[in-house]
């Protein structure tokens, strides 16, 4: 009997250490954003873009250099969005358009990139300061790597193509003075 009353007392002791102990999708999920800002992505839980009460999602982001703004964008997954939106491509439809059409390599680049997203990413977001990602983190470090390789590409394709080229100056390097100044 003592015995019982000695693991009834260790049991009760180590059951709240067991209780705050990350679950196996926790420990997945921390290793991936370790994985991903190892490879230089931003990650933050934010309030989403979505228009269904403000749910907070994992934002990935891609910066573009701050003298080569991008466009300004957004695409949601076609089960998130109204009927009324444009449809961009079969899945998504566009919530905020860029005001230029998208050059014909980056228009490829992000129509490839939206068919091989996992189905829990539900927004694809560029604004002058990056490329963003809004998902639920279901892939794995690998499938995740494969993943970050078609976001740099496009990052890199939008990279310098703003909607409004002037407002963005003050983001461009500094004019060496000149020799006569």
């Amino acid at each position: 009997m003592l015995w019982l009353m000695i693991l009834a007392v260790v049991g009760l002791v180590f059951a709240p250490a067991m209780w705050l102990r990350p679950s196996r999708r926790q420990q997945r999920v921390m290793g991936l954003r370790e994985h991903a800002r190892e490879l230089g992505v931003a990650v933050r839980i934010e309030s989403s873009p979505l228009h269904d009460g403000g749910e907070t999602l994992p934002a990935y982001r891609w910066r573009y250099p701050p003298q080569q703004p991008g466009p300004d964008f957004l695409v949601v997954r076609e089960a998130l969005a109204s009927e009324s939106l444009k449809a961009c491509q079969p899945g998504w439809r566009w919530r905020v358009e860029p005001l230029r059409d998208l050059p014909g390599d980056a228009s490829n680049q992000l129509a490839t990139l939206l068919e091989t997203l996992p189905e829990d990413a539900v927004v694809v977001e560029s604004s002058a300061a990056c490329l963003t990602l809004w998902w639920d983190e279901s892939l794995s470090r690998e499938a995740f790597t494969r993943l970050e390789a078609g976001m740099t590409d496009l990052a890199k394709e939008l990279a310098g193509r703003p909607d409004y080229p002037g407002a963005h100056s003050r983001l461009r390097a500094p004019r060496a003075p000149s020799a006569g100044s």
